[in-house]
């Protein structure tokens, strides 16, 4: 299930404001700055700073490169990443 465009317009990391990696095939959502994972459950993103995964330095840079080849959409207006 994906989330809803409008919502990835608007949506924002709660820790630090800024915009986040959307995977829909791994239903969540990555803040790079941070090295935080937040999941989406039932299409509902869980956005709780406590409930938030911190991300090893090995996965950080399989979601970049990810992100780098178009499988990743930015929150906040940004678009493909």
């Amino acid at each position: 299930m994906t989330l809803d465009p409008l919502l990835l317009e608007v949506l924002a990391c709660p820790e630090d404001k800024g915009p986040l990696l959307y995977f829909a095939d791994e239903e969540r959502l990555y803040n790079s700055r941070l090295h935080r994972s937040y999941v989406v459950r039932d299409g509902i993103p869980v956005m709780l700073v406590d409930e938030a995964q911190s991300v090893t330095e090995e996965e950080h840079e399989r979601l970049m490169a990810k992100a780098a080849s178009g499988e990743a959409v930015t929150t906040l207006g940004g678009g493909s990443s």
